[in-house]
Parts: structure tokens; sequence; C-alpha cells
């Protein structure tokens, strides 16, 4: 009997999207044959091995709606004619290639909803933009009963708009043996997507209060914007760019630095019901974090406190507690001491036996 396949779609680089690299390995070392259908971009590294079958697609476009519109066409074509078991769209801009080709090949489609995509403020503040996004979403969700989300609140979301129940799993780091930390010097560090709705306007203002360095890890639609912010504030020699960086490499930063942060402006639902991959990518480098006191942060952190919330996320207040922080060692100590700690509950090993057993069950 051969092994199922299953193909999985996102319009992000493969070599830098840890989620997906963790998916899809569980699945393969679960006996599925899984692909992984990314985008290809004039700075793509060549990919790295993985135990899954990878595939980047070439573009004209790289930015704005031609690109989606040229991808979502190549995404369709080159699925119609691949033989498969299932296919799962991962979040919104991927759904319908996903919807077309299920249909026309009478397979088995899931959906992957680990945001809610329309209330990101690059989409949920742009009338037009957003209509567009709301439009596809309300067409497409209720036709994936079958999906998946990374909180309850999302989950009860997607159930109270469109009537989907979406099984919960978490994206949680691998739990690894935790490396030594061989830092150089303190410094802050923000990790992900440098998008709009992250602070960055009142987190590099900040920076003038604060006695250390900040390392922005990450790429992403408000890159110009915060690049021109630090300028702005004539913080070039505090405030570090380094780009988008490989998964080793970025955890090599992560467990070197002090501090991690994960800010989010409190507009819209999508940032207050989110769960950052970064929470846990600092919970397991073993280094307290500065976070948003949002509903899903606040829930994880109560039991073991691992991370040091705030309601405000001002330039002062992010400043005031940055450096109290820095400077109250029993509070570090104990935060760090709770991030090894909580390793053992919050780890991807845990929310893998979910994942594998969704796809068991459904396919």
């Amino acid at each position: 009997m051969r092994n199922k396949i299953i193909y999985f779609t996102v319009t992000t680089d493969l070599n830098y999207d840890q989620r997906m690299i963790r998916i899809c390995t569980s699945l393969c070392n679960a006996g599925y044959e899984v692909h992984l259908i990314g985008r290809n971009s004039r700075k793509s590294l060549p990919l790295g091995k993985q135990p899954f079958q990878q595939k980047r697609l070439n573009l004209i476009f790289e930015t704005g709606k031609l690109f989606y519109i040229e991808y979502n066409i190549r995404l369709f074509f080159y699925l119609l004619f691949k033989k498969m078991d299932a296919i799962c769209a991962i979040d919104l801009d991927t759904i319908l290639p996903c919807y077309l080709v299920s249909t026309l090949k009478n397979k088995q489609r899931f959906y992957d909803a680990h945001e809610l995509f329309c209330e990101m403020k690059e989409i949920s503040s742009r009338p037009m933009i957003y209509r567009v996004w709301k439009k596809l979403e309300k067409m497409m969700a209720p036709k994936f009963p079958l999906g998946y989300t990374v909180n309850k609140p999302i989950a009860e979301e997607f159930f109270k708009i469109y009537g989907v129940r979406y099984q919960v799993i978490r994206n949680i780091a691998l739990l690894k043996p935790l490396k030594a930390a061989t830092p150089t010097e303190k410094y802050l560090l923000y990790q992900g997507a440098l998008n709009e709705g992250r602070s960055f306007e009142t987190l590099i203002p900040a920076m003038k209060e604060i006695p250390c360095k900040l390392i922005i890890c990450g790429e992403g639609n408000f890159s110009n914007q915060a690049r021109a912010l630090v300028k702005k504030h004539q913080l070039e020699d505090k405030v570090i760019f380094k780009g988008m960086l490989l998964p080793e490499e970025l955890k090599t930063i992560t467990r070197n630095a002090y501090m991690g942060l994960t800010l989010f402006d409190p507009q819209g639902l999508s940032n207050y019901y989110s769960l950052a991959n970064r929470f846990f990518d600092y919970l397991h480098a073993g280094i307290p974090q500065i976070c948003v006191d949002y509903p899903v942060y606040r829930e994880i952190n109560q039991s073991l406190p691992f991370a040091l919330l705030i309601e405000d996320i001002s330039s002062e207040n992010i400043g005031r507690t940055v450096n109290n922080l820095l400077n109250n060692e029993l509070m570090y100590n104990e935060l760090a001491s709770n991030c090894i700690k909580a390793r053992e509950s919050f780890n991807w090993q845990q929310e893998e036996k979910i994942l594998v057993e969704f796809y068991k069950m459904h396919l």
C-alpha cells in the first residue's frame, strides 16, 4: 500500500518557513508523502535539504496584487497535473487554486488558517483590499470544513462567522537540548516578519532610553519604514537589521540574546488573538521576553510566567519595562528559569501528536 500524498501551498520562501518545515517533517515521519510548494525570488538561496519534497515556483512579479494573481495562476496549473490524495491551503492567499484543484480532481482539502488573515493591519486598514480578501474568505472558508488554526479564539471566530470547527494546533518550537549561550554583549531581539502592526513606531523610538542594542531579524512590508524610523531617530548604531536568516543562524542569535520582544498594535482581531511564532522561539531559547498582554499570551503565561506582559505599548512604557528587566536580576533569573521548565510542556513534540491524528482521522 502506497503512502498517501499531501500537497501544502504557501507564498513564502521555503528556507525560512520554520512552521511549515515542522508540519511537513512530522507528517513525513508519520508515513505521508509530503510536498511543500512555495515561491522563488531573486534573493532566494538554494533549497535546504528536507525529508519532504519541495518546489518553488518562478515568478515575474514579487510583490503586490500582480504577484498574488500570477502566483495563484501558476500554482493552479502546477497542482492540476500532480498526483495527490489531499491538498492543504496555508492561509487565504493560496486558497483559491487549492479549492479549484481539489474540486476538479475530487480530492480531500484542508485549510491551515494560522491567523485571521483579513484582520491583519496591512489588509484591514485598506478598505478596497480588505473587501477583496474578505469576499474571497466568505466564499472559500465554508467550502473548507476541515482545517486547523493556532489557538482557540481564532477557531471560535471561524465557527462563529463560517460555521466551521477547526482543530487547534499551536505552532511551538521543537524541544531540543538547550545549547549554552555565548553572548558577547547584551542585546534585545525582534525576530519575525517586519510587517505593519508590529509596534515598530513605538519600539524604535524607545531605544533612545535603552542602554543596549536591538537586533531585528526578518523582512516584511514595513521594512523600509522601520529603517526610515531608525534613521529619523539617529539610532543606526543601536538598531541593527540582520535581514532574513536561515533557521540555524537565527537560533544562535536568539539563544545569545538577553531578551526577546513580542509586540503588536492593539487594533484588529488578528493582533489581539495572535500567537506569534517568536513567543515560543524565545521560550525555547531560554530567554525572557516582553510581550503584549493579550488573551492567548496571558493564558499560556499565567501558570508559569516566562514572559513579562504589558498592556501599554507606548515608547515610554516599552523603554521603562525593558530597563526595569535589565536592572532587575532577580526577576530576570526567575523568568529565565521558568522558560527552562515551560519548554517541557510547550513543545512541538506535543502538538505534532494532534497534527498527525488530525490527518489520520480525515485522510
